[in-house]
């Protein structure tokens, strides 16, 4: 059996009125969605058709219908090939993201805008750094035998690390290492930094060999590919709006998921270590959730970038009747505005 234009008319008419309400629908509210007079025998069969097909099920005996995974996906894979990247946004947009020096803090303070502004739950990873760039290192003495070693990478990731070197350096010798470290590793990938450069700078300052190995350790530890992906989390309170998510331990269960984050990584995982294109916008549904406690949700994730090689993932989680159009709006609008920030920061 076809599923012709008729049919899709009223399979999208079903998922757009199950997303307002979350009720089952029926063949009478059916017909205030359509652009085409039908009668309400004509709708009764065509949902019949689209039960059998798999694309609406009824829930209860003399209810109505509610969308199934598969008739979501149908919806969400018209709408995306449909869909056209927008505009460069408004200078002053509905939510605007200020700026901040820290990245941590940018990204915390998104996830809280992105849940408020869509009244879902978010999670947002830290950036995977993948052919990163050093911009700058800064040396600092602490005091008893250390060094604070301030990392700088493309997109303005800051890494603090303390250094135990055995001994007190002077204020001048500090000041040597930042100009020989600097002068030779900025612009730099981790892959750039061969063992010539090693031995030149250590015959310029072979006094201090050992702190250069140490300072080139957290160099590493800093702008290398971790397994450990930092996620931050928001609107887990927003769950409590959808029924079908609260019913049983199902609330408690995707509030601990938030919370313990680690099952998130999951998700990043699954849509792959590298994202097809700018932006890379995907959803998963129900059962393709990687994430046994989120299979009643829906999450769309979109790819950002700080830079050439850095790399991090934005997920909205909410039920599967979420508005997929305005979460996908919102991710798109918000990767646009991170681009600006960014693009700023890296002509700086």
């Amino acid at each position: 059996m076809a599923l012709d234009e008729r049919k899709q008319k009223i399979l999208y008419a079903i998922i757009q009125n199950y997303q307002e309400t979350g009720e089952p629908v029926g063949s009478r509210t059916i017909s205030k969605y359509l652009d085409v007079k039908l009668s309400p025998a004509t709708i009764r069969n065509e949902m019949s058709d689209l039960e059998e097909m798999g694309y609406i099920v009824q829930p209860h005996t003399s209810a109505g219908r509610i969308p199934t995974d598969k008739g979501y996906r149908l919806y969400v894979d018209s709408m995306l090939s449909e869909k056209k990247l927008p505009a460069e946004p408004a200078a002053d947009p509905a939510f605007l993201i200020k700026r901040v020096d820290r990245v941590e803090e940018l990204l915390m303070q998104m996830a809280k805008i992105l849940a408020a502004n869509t009244n879902y739950a978010t999670m947002i990873t830290g950036p995977r750094y993948r052919r990163t760039k050093l911009k700058f290192i800064q040396l600092s003495p602490m005091g008893e035998g250390k060094l604070l070693a301030v990392v700088v990478s493309e997109g303005n990731i800051v890494k603090n690390n303390i250094l135990d070197i055995g001994e007190d350096l002077s204020q001048d010798s500090v000041l040597a290492l930042n100009l020989l470290l600097n002068s030779n590793l900025s612009g730099l990938t981790i892959d750039d930094i061969s063992l010539e450069i090693i031995s030149k700078m250590k015959e310029e300052d072979g006094e201090h060999a050992e702190v250069i190995n140490k300072v080139l350790d957290a160099v590493a530890e800093s702008i290398r590919n971790d397994d450990k992906i930092p996620i931050y989390t928001s609107g887990a309170p927003n769950i409590f709006k959808y029924p079908e998510l609260t019913g049983g331990d199902k609330a408690s269960e995707l509030i601990s998921t938030l919370e313990e984050k680690e099952p998130l990584g999951n998700i990043v995982r699954s849509s792959g270590e590298e994202s097809e294109g700018k932006h890379d916008i995907q959803v998963y549904i129900g059962d393709e959730v990687p994430v046994d406690s989120m299979k009643d949700c829906s999450v769309v994730t979109a790819t950002y970038e700080l830079g050439d090689g850095v790399q991090g993932k934005i997920g909205i989680i909410g039920p599967k009747r979420m508005d997929y159009q305005k979460v996908v709006d919102t991710l798109q609008s918000t990767m646009s505005q991170l681009d600006i920030i960014f693009q700023d920061d890296n002509k700086e």
